[in-house]
């Protein structure tokens, strides 16, 4: 008996290809078909075409330039497209292992938190009320390597319960690659030990595998003792509710 599953997936890429071709050839005889617009936009990108979904959207943004859809459309098209090129150069660049290589992966990986940064931007000043985006953005503008706005951007969310974790640990970060340790340090411990903020276990972990190597670097032996022991124990407990969770 065939295996309906497997038919499916053989039927799939047909599928869309003939629901792409005509979306194609609609929007040439009706180019105000607001849902053809975005449905062929999807498609693109579910083909991996993020590109052909960007410059769709451009044209479909002239056409209504205030509709919600069509710039969030537009915007996961940008970002598509952008992440899509960081992960080609940087296949090229593994292969190549040459300096012209290591640049272009830079600027590559440079663009990609750069338009992450916009995006975010954009989406905030459209729905200040969109809060997680500010997560998002504090991590893009660590990635661009812009460690004292990053900084600044996880501060605003200290007082939610919901990232005041994440948010210290993204200080963590800025201030160490700022070459501020001990401050750094301090936001580590806000995430690591203090009970008064729920880590998820792998957050913890990664804080308190920090604060050892900080700890180390400035030769605080009995904390780089305790830190370590903490680690121990934070590890164990991980690996137990893995197992519970395998069982």
């Amino acid at each position: 008996m065939p295996d309906s599953d497997s038919n499916q997936d053989t039927q799939q890429p047909v599928v869309l290809l003939e629901r792409r071709q005509e979306l194609e050839h609609k929007l040439k005889a009706n180019p105000t078909d607001l849902e053809g617009y975005l449905e062929l936009a999807a498609i693109y990108r579910t083909e991996e075409r993020p590109l052909e979904a960007k410059r769709l959207l451009q044209q479909a943004a002239k056409i209504f330039p205030d509709e919600e859809s069509v710039c969030w459309q537009l915007e996961e098209a940008v970002l598509a497209r952008s992440l899509q090129q960081y992960r080609e150069v940087s296949d090229v660049a593994t292969r190549l292992k040459s300096v012209e290589g290591d640049r272009a992966l830079e600027r590559s990986r440079s663009d990609w938190a750069c338009r992450r940064i916009e995006v975010c931007q954009a989406r905030l000043e459209r729905d200040p009320s969109q809060v997680a985006l500010r997560m998002a953005l504090a991590e893009a503008k660590f990635d661009a390597e812009r460690y004292e706005e990053a900084y600044e951007e996880a501060g605003r969310l200290l007082e939610l319960d919901e990232f005041t974790a994440p948010a210290h640990f993204i200080r963590a970060r800025c201030l160490i690659a700022l070459g501020k340790d001990l401050p750094a340090m301090k936001e580590l411990r806000a995430v690591a030990l203090r009970r008064a903020v729920v880590s998820a276990p792998r957050l913890r972990i990664a804080s308190l595998k920090l604060l050892c190597d900080l700890a180390k670097k400035l030769t605080l032996d009995a904390s780089e003792s305790e830190y370590r022991e903490q680690l121990k124990r934070a590890e164990a407990a991980a690996a137990h509710s893995s197992e519970g969770t395998k069982s």
